[in-house]
């Protein structure tokens, strides 16, 4: 990077801010990338240089930046009726449609809406619920949450316990007790040779059953997955997958959790990632893309199964002791509600399966490049793996950093996307043209090129 001015933006950035997933060394070395404004696909920098944003910025900008019907929805809302809790039988109006309308649009069968501000505390809230369900139904024992490895929920206590990455867990004495993690589904990386899709999948589930057993059905809560594996590595199930999974959960009284904090409104070619994958949870959890992340706001939904025990259960306790000060904000469901109003306006889920093709056609693409092992995705998510060695599929080593170089490569010509591991990831928003993709793909071509270059010149691959 250039040099940081004294009292720049940059400086001052490093003087005052710690930030999220970010090595603090290194940040103070070199500073960040400062972003003052967006429109569409693009954001531009301090400078006036534009971005296009492959990851529609943390998964979640599905409408892109400058949608003026948020803006007006949540001046209008502002004025009328700013903040209100949800506490003690009271709510704002329009956090009822808000409700209503996620009910109506819901994958599977849901009664109620619980509503808060982040993935994480939509997760961290589901762990709670889960506990007091059974503890409600006299069953103490059954309190141990199975999640996956490179899955991930979120960074609370509860929900980064459940994320099964051990950057998550490292020096944060994390996972708490009760939370489990079984395999990984990701074929690429962990079939057995000579081993087929289907015959992965089925041992898969077989691994799942085993660990449930081992355990004790009588101490499994629930099981909760994201329909695609997100900030893991986009890791896309393997066919039968989710088939083979729900009657083991089925027959040992498991709570099932759909984690559609990333793949909800659209992303995977349905309104939900449940629907692309034939899934049929007992709770679901969205977020990001709810508002466009115009705004922060969460929600949970359940079905009647799980809401009945809770308020028996709060009946006879005399309260549900759960909430947050700002659950069902009305800003920010005012915002939401806009929202999805305009996904079924404007044909979002149309729109996805029309230019999804042209996306994954471009992505894979690249498939032949001599750094990439693997290209997956679904709809408009999708990720490419970067290998040392494309016969043996293996990687490099963590500490020479691969998928990091990638992205500032890619940023430098005016393309951001994400590297998690050795995969880049990409999920433009929702809104992106056929024209766009193509364009997003032209510099990741460059930044690929560059990376490969700068691999040979310091000899990281065999030359």
């Amino acid at each position: 990077m250039n040099q940081i001015k004294p009292n720049s933006l940059a400086a001052r950035d490093i003087a005052y801010h710690l930030h999220g997933y970010t090595n603090a060394v290194r940040q103070e070395q070199e500073g960040s990338l400062i972003l003052t404004e967006g429109k569409g696909i693009y954001v531009h920098d301090e400078n006036g240089k534009a971005y296009i944003e492959g990851m529609a910025g943390l998964w979640c900008a599905s409408l892109g930046f400058g949608e003026e019907r948020l803006v007006d929805a949540a001046i209008r809302q502002m004025r009328k009726l700013p903040y209100y809790h949800t506490f003690s039988q009271k709510t704002s109006s329009v956090t009822v449609e808000l409700a209503e309308k996620l009910i109506g649009i819901a994958p599977v069968p849901m009664s109620k809406v619980y509503f808060a501000s982040s993935g994480s505390e939509a997760n961290d809230t589901v762990v709670k619920m889960v506990w007091y369900y059974n503890n409600a139904l006299g069953r103490t024992k059954k309190k141990k949450i199975i999640s996956r490895q490179k899955g991930y929920h979120g960074v609370t206590v509860a929900s980064a316990s459940l994320t099964g990455l051990p950057n998550n867990h490292r020096d944060f004495d994390l996972p708490i007790a009760n939370i489990l993690h079984t395999d990984c589904p990701h074929y690429y990386r962990y079939g057995q040779e000579g081993e087929s899709e289907a015959q992965f999948a089925q041992r898969m589930a077989d691994s799942l059953e085993k660990l449930i057993l081992a355990e004790g059905p009588d101490t499994i809560a629930a099981f909760i997955a994201e329909p695609v594996m997100g900030a893991g590595g986009v890791i896309v199930p393997p066919a039968g997958y989710f088939d083979l999974i729900q009657p083991i959960l089925r027959k040992y009284d498991i709570l099932f959790i759909a984690d559609e904090v990333i793949c909800g409104f659209g992303r995977t070619g349905n309104m939900f990632g449940s629907q692309t994958f034939k899934m049929k949870p007992d709770i679901v959890t969205v977020a990001k893309a709810l508002s466009s992340a115009y705004l922060p706001i969460s929600a949970v939904m359940i079905n009647e199964k799980v809401y009945s025990v809770l308020r028996d259960n709060s009946g006879k306790i005399g309260v549900f002791g759960h909430g947050y000060t700002y659950s069902g904000n009305p800003v920010c469901a005012a915002v939401a509600l806009e929202t999805l109003k305009i996904y079924e306006e404007r044909n979002i889920v149309d729109q996805v399966r029309r230019i999804a093709p042209t996306f994954q056609r471009e992505m894979r693409r690249f498939a032949d490049h001599p750094l990439v092992g693997e290209v997956r995705g679904v709809g408009l998510i999708g990720a490419i793996e970067l290998v040392k060695n494309k016969q043996t599929r293996e990687s490099f080593a963590p500490q020479q950093g691969i998928a990091a170089q990638t992205s500032k490569f890619c940023q430098e010509l005016g393309l951001i996307t994400r590297g998690m591991a050795d995969g880049m990831a990409f999920c433009p928003p929702l809104i992106i043209t056929e024209a766009e993709i193509e364009e997003m793909f032209r510099r990741f071509s460059k930044g690929l090129d560059a990376t490969w270059a700068w691999v040979r010149e310091q000899g990281l691959v065999a030359a």
